[in-house]
C-alpha cells in the first residue's frame, strides 16, 4: 500500500503534469496552503496570481489548493523541493530543521511586537532568512504575518508559567515550540494543525498555542474557552516557490513574480489585521475569557532555551540584528 507521502508526491506529479500540458499562452502554477478560503495569506497569494496574470496576458496563473487540500506542511515543502508543485506558503515553524536561520524568527520573546516583528522581517535579516531557502532547492518570495501566539486551554485561565504545570498542550512538530512548552512546565504534544480541534474536544490535549485568527477560522474556541495573552512567539510564514520552476520562468516572468510577491505582503497585512480584529471579537462574544499574564515570568522561564539556539554564532547575529531594530 502506497505510503501518505507516496500518495501526495503522485498528486503533485499529476498537477504538474496538467500544468504542462496547458498551452503556453496559459501555464498554471499551482499554491498550496494548510489555511481556509479568505484566510489572509491565501487571498495574498491568489491576489499575487491575479496581478501575474494582468501583467502577461493571462499566460502565467497561479491556482490555490486551500485547506490543506495538498497535505500538511511538511508534506507541501518537499512538494516544491522537487518541483511537483510550484509554490507552498508554510510557517517558520516547519522549516526550522532544514533551514537554521528560520529558528531565530520563532524564537519566544524575539520581538516586541507586531510593529517590530514587520521591520525585521522587512529588512535585511527578513532578506537574510530569505536567501538561506536557496540551499535546498527553494527561493524565498516574501515573508508572511502570522499574528501573535498566545496559550489557549479548555481548563482553566493561565496567569504564569506555574499555572500551565501538568497541561497537555498541542504545539507544532517543532523542536523550538516543544522546548517552550516544556520551559513553561506544560506536557508539550506535537501535533498537525488540523488534529487539533477534536483532541481538544475529546481531551486527549488540554490546549494549544497559536494566533488568535487561526483560533477563531479553525473554531477551536468552541471547545477551548480559555485564552491567555502569552505572546510568546510571533513566528512569521514564507512564500517559497519551487527552484526548478522559478528556473524555467523567463527573466522578465521572474521579475514580475518577484514584485508581486513583495507587494502582497501589505496586502496580507491588510487582511491579516482586520481578520485578526474581527476574530477576537468573534470569540469575546462568544464567550472566551481572555485574560493578561506575567510576560516576564513567561520571558525568564524561556529565557535559557534561547541562550541554548543562540549559541551559534550565525543565529546569535541574527538575533541580535533583530533586537537592534526594536
Amino acid at each position: 500500500m502506497p505510503t501518505r507521502r507516496q500518495v501526495l508526491m503522485g498528486l503533485g506529479a499529476g498537477l504538474a503534469a496538467s500544468t504542462r500540458a496547458y498551452p503556453a499562452e496559459a501555464r498554471t502554477m499551482t499554491a498550496a496552503d494548510v489555511h481556509v478560503a479568505g484566510y489572509p495569506t491565501v487571498e495574498a497569494v491568489r491576489w499575487m496570481g491575479e496581478q501575474l496574470s494582468n501583467a502577461t496576458g493571462g499566460e502565467l496563473r497561479v491556482r490555490v489548493y486551500h485547506s490543506g487540500q495538498l497535505g500538511r506542511e511538511f508534506d507541501t515543502i518537499e512538494m516544491v523541493r522537487f518541483g511537483a508543485i510550484a509554490f507552498t506558503r508554510v510557517n517558520f515553524a516547519a522549516l526550522n530543521n532544514a533551514f537554521p536561520l528560520t529558528r531565530v524568527a520563532v524564537l519566544p520573546y524575539v520581538f516586541d511586537s507586531v510593529a517590530h516583528m514587520r521591520r525585521a522581517m522587512d529588512g535585511a535579516p527578513g532578506r537574510a532568512v530569505l536567501d538561506g531557502f536557496a540551499a535546498r532547492g527553494l527561493v524565498g518570495l516574501c515573508i508572511y504575518d502570522s499574528g501573535v501566539r498566545c496559550m489557549y486551554n479548555v481548563r482553566r485561565p493561565v496567569h504564569e508559567p506555574a499555572d500551565l504545570h501538568g497541561l497537555k498542550v498541542r504545539v507544532p512538530p517543532s523542536d523550538i515550540f516543544i522546548g517552550i512548552g516544556r520551559a513553561l512546565g506544560a506536557n508539550p504534544t506535537p501535533l498537525s494543525f488540523g488534529e487539533v480541534y477534536s483532541s481538544l474536544q475529546t481531551h486527549l490535549i488540554d490546549g494549544a498555542e497559536n494566533n488568535i485568527k487561526s483560533f477563531h477560522s479553525s473554531r477551536q474556541f468552541e471547545v477551548a474557552r480559555y485564552w491567555s495573552e502569552t505572546q510568546h512567539s510571533y513566528s512569521p510564514e514564507a512564500l517559497l516557490i519551487s527552484r526548478r520552476t522559478f528556473d524555467r520562468l523567463a527573466a522578465h516572468e521572474q521579475d514580475l513574480l518577484l514584485r508581486f510577491a513583495q507587494e502582497s505582503v501589505p496586502y496580507m497585512r491588510v487582511l491579516w489585521d482586520k481578520a485578526e480584529e474581527d476574530a477576537r471579537a468573534a470569540v469575546l462574544a462568544s464567550g472566551v475569557a481572555i485574560n493578561d499574564v506575567d510576560r516576564p515570568a513567561f520571558a525568564a522561564a524561556t529565557a535559557g532555551l534561547n541562550a541554548r539556539w543562540l549559541d551559534d554564532p550565525a543565529l546569535r547575529r541574527l538575533h541580535d540584528d533583530i533586537r537592534g531594530m526594536a
